[in-house]
């Protein structure tokens, strides 16, 4: 059967609905085809190419060192079976030392095998380097595939394999044709399965990065997102989806397992068919020959030479499956480095030295009729005719709704895209004439949702200008009213802000993304909602700051809140994507009927009759804010500061027995296993019992008449072909049910390290090597190594282990000094080994971390892509990831030596060990201790046994990385969380009411015990109440939420739901009772429909469309092409910030809560949208009266009609009580009211 049809019989429908089958022309016409092996070394320099070609013909020298021991074997036993038969004994004898010595002497030159091994790990470390440099979330699979290509499937098979053959060739042209056309006739045949099965398993591989790249990408988004997944319960949800691509990689692993099989089996058959197509031609030769010019020794040269290199590449049958999936693992990334050269924006100046810098540049831009439609959306217009002059040293500021095209004006400008027609200039010069990274280096970006990266707070700001002095970052800090809360913290500039920025405020990260912009002094500058996240205090300072930063400079604002823009040279007022209005506040203002005045209007605040105070408000603040010190912030340490009872349930168990637990997860298919551990040990003692066949056969050619030698000669041979079609059927039941039980193992461990992770308190997530990106590594890479250990690499070691035991039980019944000979060199192999996995697993544990952090960076870039590219930092985040690899690199090198040494010692004590049993059995046969026949036995069961042993060896390495990643696994496994996030235990209140109590809350977070967030904090909301908290930036308002979520536990006090500890409640019923609207909305990469409904199942779509009536967004998703249908992108990059934060909201008004817990839920959303959504806030209460809601707000204008306000400063309440109350008491709420003031 042709490989290139096996799916036609594969194809059960067990898969059924499951299976997700990839057709080549239909769903995969958008992915890459598997590359070329010419193009897979694309990246290799010259030195690349001499390293590999020393390593080359070394291994040349060794595949000949190989033939010529296959030549000595095949005369050496030609020689005693010829003795026997009655040749001149003296002669034979003479001849025999002959070979031995030849053979000693010969082979005592393989040591330069440790030399090749040094130079090509050196080699294989460079290409790992170069091609890592530019990989996505593919790097793992890909750079172990070429790793292993390189070595074994490439080199040590197929070069060894070509070798082999080429030498057989020569040898046997000055020997018997007929013999060698037979062989030559098998040999073509194998060539031809090669390349299909090449072929087939290049195609799966591809097929399985396609199906696992997207759970992957389910990996990162989760856990980057992980609050807003356990807010809305959609744990099970995510756990389902992640399930479903895993059961498709799951078939494509038992496929590649099946042909595998196939062709392995083939393998036998043609081994075994070449002992008997070469036995049965000599015979016939010898029969028709009576000069006997023709041998046994000739015989049995070249049937040996091509049988055990069939036998050879049967065993390095993984190397070969290693060789196809590197072909295509290759094909995604290589596709996306092809992606990448051919941009159609001109990215490629990014990286190059020479561009000229912009100076004598004035400043004037200017958008003359631009038109513009995103490409993943064409039918939907962003801008139209569009025509903006901003002036040099003058502020321009761009109004509008939710979705107008004010946020695309800066993209373009940034040149993240091009106009679709109409022009962008720069005192009169087209924006295309500049340089794409000079120019972003003339522009500092602020933009609505801040993206800091998880490094510390001084990398963080030097990211906007890389040779930034000390005092520099220090001078933009404070400019950006940074400086103060920084100098602060324990750590100062060198305190970690964690993934994305989570262990800051909001209000915090937008000032040291504001002073990363100001370090740079840039002579542009963007803001986009630069203000948004900050407090009224804060905002009236920064907002100074940033009117003196604007001077000299072109500055662009967008915004939402009026306040920051009255003192704008020139506003735009957009709508639909074309301006509607221009002119001063002044003007604009005095339009009556105006859009913007209508927008100013719905913004207005009550003023007070005391606007004299409002600069003494001012002051205070400002004194406040240089006096306060946040308790939130300690340094954010890797792991190394948890809380107690972190550590005890963190423990894992001591001295477990990896191997044996992961069969007990694998309990569910032992008998699969049991089947496939049944074919290892038939194939193990086929090999003993061809020893013993071949024994046999040379023995028939004693016999004189040729009718005899024909006669045992057939009955044997036919015993190889039965043999050799036993072993094929047997090889493959072996290979499809390791493959089977290794797919499933992994899919399990996959599944339930998932479903741990989503166990897993919060505060797990906060240490840095917890990131999403290296949890997106463990459960790729690490449960990849399982399923190779478990697949490919375990049926090796049972069949090379059954190998060795039978053929030691025969050995020793033959004769029990030359099997004890054999065993004291395998004793040795053994040890050897045993020492190489444990120093693997030591450099394991060294290395995996950096490898995750290198993972981690790789996943921050490519989520941050359009922050990267707006800093000009795309040659900085390469020399760091660049840095850790070469750590990894050095790291290993001292104990590749050690592995180079055991490499070598498997090739040399195989020789030595051969010539000293050719010694011995000279010497014992001398005595008549032993027969020739089972002199013939032992040295094929020793060159069986030790050849076996050396694929072991060569497979040390990834079984030491398998247990490494097991051990991972099980630590997990193990961790009993403080938080258990998938518990269903618990009380669950039918008559929940939504009565709230803090009562003397302390809380300190887990990874910063040195850091009081809430102090004694006492807090009272009665059923059906609206409350809101205000206060400065970082002064604990967030926190009470996330406490309420229980993705945190107090410290001490407790928290309390209708008089009930919240520790005692039901967790996934408690979370369904919140609605949480967070301050940076969360979508998720699936459609709008299923965003809204997210962690809820079957849910009718008008329910759906209801919800988005409510939060004033279905009339915006009705105008998609797609409407309901459309897709999000990743975290909602298709949409607007107000367009994904009205979704957010329509997915809580979805949920129907008893309490509504809104964080600055109305930032991103222009003044019109938030009037609506307050509108429709009031609804909600109108219709459910006991509606309790809990509010975070900086925009006081949100907050009027609540029943009670309370201000927070340093984890307490200072003052509490309705806005009129507040209003009077002048205290800080009053100060912070005058912040809001629109003149």
């Amino acid at each position: 059967m042709s490989f290139s049809n096996w799916r036609l019989w594969f194809n059960r429908k067990e898969n059924g609905a499951n299976y997700k089958k990839i057709d080549d022309d239909a769903e995969r016409n958008d992915e890459a085809e598997p590359v070329g092996i010419q193009r897979l070394f694309r990246f290799a320099n010259r030195t690349d190419f001499i390293m590999m070609s020393v390593a080359l013909f070394l291994v040349l020298v060794q595949s000949i060192c190989i033939l010529f021991s296959l030549i000595f074997f095949g005369m050496l036993t030609g020689l005693f079976a010829n003795q026997s038969f009655g040749n001149k004994c003296d002669q034979q004898q003479n001849n025999l030392t002959d070979l031995v010595n030849n053979n000693y002497t010969y082979h005592s030159n393989i040591d330069v095998h440790v030399v090749k091994r040094a130079s090509l790990d050196k080699l294989s470390t460079n290409s790992y380097t170069n091609f890592l440099s530019t990989l996505p979330t593919t790097v793992t699979p890909f750079r172990d595939k070429v790793m292993k290509i390189i070595y074994w499937g490439f080199i040590i098979g197929a070069i060894e394999f070509v070798a082999s053959s080429v030498g057989c060739f020569i040898w046997t042209l000055s020997m018997k044709r007929q013999i060698q056309r037979m062989t030559i006739a098998l040999f073509r045949s194998f060539t031809q399965r090669l390349y299909e099965l090449v072929k087939v398993i290049a195609s799966e591989t591809l097929n399985e990065l396609v199906t696992y790249s997207r759970a992957g990408k389910i990996v990162q988004e989760v856990f980057s997102s992980l609050r807003t997944v356990l807010s809305l319960n959609g744990s099970k949800f995510e756990q389902t989806r992640y399930e479903k691509e895993l059961e498709t990689t799951r078939w494509s692993s038992i496929r590649q397992g099946a042909v595998l099989g196939i062709f392995t089996g083939w393998l036998s058959l043609m081994a075994y068919l070449v002992y008997a197509v070469g036995f049965i031609s000599g015979s016939l030769l010898i029969s028709r020959n009576s000069s006997r010019s023709i041998d046994i020794s000739d015989i049995l040269v070249i049937v040996s030479i091509f049988a055990e290199s069939f036998s050879f590449i049967s065993f390095i049958g993984p190397f070969f499956q290693s060789y196809s999936e590197a072909l295509g693992a290759a094909a995604p990334v290589f596709r996306l480095i092809d992606e990448g050269n051919d941009a159609t924006i001109n990215e490629s100046d990014v990286w190059r030295d020479d561009t000229d810098s912009i100076v004598n540049i004035n400043g004037d831009v200017a958008f003359n009729d631009v038109n513009f439609v995103y490409p993943t959306r064409k039918d939907a217009p962003v801008l139209h005719n569009l025509s903006i002059r901003a002036r040099s040293g003058q502020t321009t500021a761009i109004v509008g709704s939710s979705g107008c095209g004010k946020s695309t004006c800066l993209s373009l400008f940034l040149r993240y895209y091009e106009p679709s027609s109409g022009q962008i200039t720069i005192d009169g010069r087209a924006i295309t004439e500049y340089g794409v990274n000079e120019l972003r280096k003339n522009i500092g970006v602020v933009s609505q949702e801040p993206i800091l990266f998880g490094t510390t707070i001084y990398e963080n700001i030097r990211y906007g200008k890389l040779n930034a002095t000390r005092l520099e970052i220090e001078q933009a800090a404070q400019e950006a009213n940074a400086h103060d809360f920084i100098t602060r913290l324990p750590y100062k500039y060198e305190t970690l802000v964690g993934e994305r920025g989570v262990q800051l405020s909001g209000g915090e990260k937008q000032r040291i993304a504001l002073a990363r912009a100001l370090v740079k002094q840039p002579t542009f500058l963007l803001l986009d909602e630069a203000t948004s996240a900050l407090d009224s205090a804060s905002e009236k300072i920064v907002q100074e700051t940033l009117n003196q930063a604007c001077k000299g400079r072109t500055t662009i604002v967008i915004a939402h809140r009026l306040t920051t823009i009255q003192n704008a040279d020139q506003i735009y007022v957009l709508d639909k994507g074309t301006v509607i209005e221009q002119g001063t506040h002044e003007t604009l203002i005095a339009k009556d009927g105006g859009k913007y005045q209508s927008m100013v209007k719905s913004q207005q605040v009550e003023r007070t009759d005391e606007d004299s105070d409002d600069m003494m408000a001012i002051e205070t603040i400002r004194k406040q804010s240089e006096n306060f010190l946040p308790f939130r912030h300690s340094r954010f340490i890797s792991g190394s500061v948890t809380t107690d009872e972190d550590k005890d349930s963190s423990k894992p168990l001591k001295q477990r027995n990896v191997i044996v637990r992961l069969l007990a997860m694998n309990k569910p298919e032992w008998l699969t296993i049991l089947v496939a551990c049944l074919a290892c040990i038939i194939n193990g003692a086929a090999e003993p019992f061809l020893a013993f066949l071949l024994a046999k056969i040379v023995e028939a050619f004693k016999y004189c008449s040729n009718s005899q030698l024909r006669r045992h000669v057939l009955l044997i041979s036919f015993i190889f072909l039965v043999m050799g079609v036993v072993l094929m059927f047997i090889r493959f039941c072996q290979y499809t049910a390791f493959a089977i039980a290794g797919s499933k193992l992994t899919q399990r461990i996959r599944s339930k390290t998932f479903t741990c992770l989503l166990r897993q308190e919060v505060a797990y997530f906060d240490r840095p090597e917890n990131s999403s990106g290296a949890i997106s590594t463990r459960l790729s890479s690490d449960a990849a190594a399982i399923q190779e250990m478990l697949t490919t690499r375990l049926g090796s070691v049972c069949e090379v282990l059954a190998l060795v035991l039978f053929g030691f039980i025969f050995g020793w019944i033959i004769n029990a000094e030359l099997a004890l000979i054999a065993i004291c060199a395998l004793v040795v192999l053994f040890i050897s080994l045993g020492a190489e996995v444990s120093v693997r697993l030591w450099l394991s544990e060294k290395c995996d971390p950096i490898i995750e952090s290198a993972s981690k960076l790789v996943v921050e870039v490519i989520h941050n892509m359009r922050t990267i590219k707006q800093l000009s930092i795309e040659k900085e985040v390469l020399r760091q990831y660049s840095g850790l690899i070469k750590k990894v690199t050095i790291l290993s090198w001292k104990p590749q030596i050690l592995f180079s040494m055991t490499f070598g010692l498997l090739w040399i004590l195989e020789i030595y060990t051969l010539v000293f049993l050719y010694w011995r059995a000279l010497v014992l046969y001398e005595r008549k201790e032993v027969t020739n026949h089972g002199i013939i036995m032992v040295l094929a069961f020793a060159i069986f046994s030790l050849q076996a042993l050396k694929l072991i060896g060569m497979i040390a390495e990834r079984i030491a990385d398998s247990v490494s990643a097991a051990e991972t696994f099980f630590d997990l496994f193990d961790r009993i969380p403080v938080i258990d996030n998938g518990s269903t235990e618990g009380q669950e209140l039918p008559d929940f009411r939504g009565e709230i109590k803090f009562d003397e809350v302390k809380f300190i977070y887990p990874t910063r015990p040195t850091s009081t967030i809430l102090n004694k904090l006492q807090l009272n909301i009665e059923p059906g109440q609206r409350i809101a908290v205000v206060g400065t930036s970082g002064c604990g308002k967030s926190t009470i939420v996330q406490l309420l979520e229980r993705f945190y536990d107090t410290t001490r006090g407790q928290i309390l739901l209708d008089g009930i500890d919240i520790r005692n409640l039901n967790i996934h019923w408690l979370r369904s009772q919140l609605g949480y609207v967070h301050q940076e909305p969360i979508l998720f990469d699936l459609t709008i429909a299923e965003n809204i409904s997210y962690g809820l199942e079957d849910i009718p779509r008008q329910d759906i469309i209801n919800a988005a009536r409510r939060a004033n967004v279905h009339q915006f998703i009705e105008h998609l092409p797609q409407g309901y249908e459309t897709r999000v992108g990743m975290k909602g990059s298709f949409l607007s910030g107000g367009e994904k934060q009205r979704i957010a909201i329509a997915r809580v008004f979805l949920r129907r809560p008893k309490v509504l817990l809104l964080d600055e839920a109305t930032s991103a959303m222009d003044s019109q949208n938030e009037q609506i959504i307050q509108e429709a806030l009031e609804k909600a209460h109108e219709e459910d009266p006991s509606l309790t809601s809990l509010i975070i707000a900086h925009r006081l204008s949100t907050i009027r009609s609540c029943n009670s306000i309370c201000v927070i400063e340093r984890g307490r309440i200072i003052e509490s009580g309705t806005h009129a109350e507040l209003a009077q008491q002048r205290g800080p709420y009053f100060h912070m009211l005058s912040q809001n003031h629109l003149h």
